[in-house]
């Protein structure tokens, strides 16, 4: 029988689990620390098409957090190396569960029960949102074989990686867009910190990809496959685009976005940008910069907010007074 190994924090296995770790500490939250519900009298002034993509991108958020946290991640931690390197799945995993939650979170501010199940059925009726679970998917069981081979096990990371760093982008381009304008603010409170922990996660897998792929027998085998993968679903992005931003006027601004994303999720894994990317809608830019968030410490979180990692804690001699008269 062989024996069970504890992690060890002390002796590091690499020169970044343990950066990460404290990264998605200090990243940490939950979505009830917000209050979406502010945005009601804002959502009644948006016309009805800006409504309907709204919430069918975050309805395709949805899926695919769902998809990452019950799927991606388990299965990608099963395989991986380090016990270190596990937790920090393991955390992201429980990320990603937030992540997916906390989208309902804002639909109970926009949508009626019936509206918010009638989403639903469209997210598992929609060809070309399944088409991106499933391609994703794919990747994934295949990790559920005996013998997992490292080609197997890098083109499952970096699914995932494009999952992350790529396949997200379309769904949270309204919501930004919308927050770059002075829109829907408090919701975006949420979106920006499930983007800046997408961001992280994205760098984590693919570094864990990179140390995959060195191992590799035929590596620009493997960098093909991976190309191939990212055009397919490239293509399909471009029609999942055109279905949810073409009655507002946005495909070919979001279609700009996904490019640059799909150029950080190549990046991500080591490798070189593969589409030529043109200016990103400053609206949305805008919509990203958490400097612009106004907050009140007693409703919500700010987009920046940072959760404390030094605790000091209060001794007997704190509360000894001088005894010397103030007052003669």
């Amino acid at each position: 029988m062989s024996n069970y190994k504890a992690v060890n924090w002390n002796t590091p296995e690499n020169d970044y689990a343990g950066m990460f770790w404290e990264q998605n500490l200090r990243q940490f939250w939950v979505d009830t620390e917000y209050i979406p519900s502010k945005d009601i009298d804002i959502w009644k002034t948006l016309p009805p098409e800006i409504q309907e993509a709204y919430k069918k991108a975050l309805g395709g958020l949805t899926l695919l957090d769902t998809l990452q946290s019950h799927t991606g991640m388990p299965k990608l931690l099963d395989h991986i190396d380090g016990l270190q390197n596990k937790a920090v799945l393991s955390f992201m995993c429980m990320m990603e569960a937030i992540h997916a939650k906390s989208y309902s979170t804002i639909f109970t501010t926009v949508a009626t029960t019936v509206e918010i199940n009638e989403l639903f059925e469209w997210v598992e009726s929609n060809k070309l949102l399944q088409f991106k679970a499933a391609t994703i998917d794919k990747y994934y069981r295949r990790l559920d074989a005996d013998n997992v081979s490292n080609e197997t096990l890098f083109m499952g990371l970096a699914a995932s990686v494009l999952l992350e760093t790529f396949l997200f982008y379309s769904g949270f381009f309204m919501p930004l867009w919308l927050s770059g304008q002075g829109q829907m603010v408090a919701s975006a409170d949420i979106i920006k910190k499930i983007v800046a922990d997408e961001s992280i996660h994205g760098v984590f897998v693919g570094l864990l990809a990179q140390d995959v792929y060195k191992k590799l027998p035929d590596p620009e085998k493997s960098k093909a496959e991976l190309t191939e993968l990212l055009m397919e679903l490239y293509e399909n992005e471009l029609k999942y685009t055109d279905e949810l931003y073409t009655e507002v006027g946005l495909t070919a601004d979001v279609k700009e976005y996904i490019r640059y994303n799909a150029n950080k999720a190549m990046m991500n894994l080591g490798f070189e940008e593969i589409f030529e990317v043109k200016a990103i809608n400053s609206i949305v830019l805008n919509g990203l910069n958490g400097e612009t968030t106004q907050h009140d410490f007693f409703s919500k979180k700010s987009t920046n907010y940072e959760k404390s990692m030094e605790m000091i804690y209060l001794r007997d001699e704190d509360f000894e007074m001088d005894t010397d008269p103030v007052f003669s």
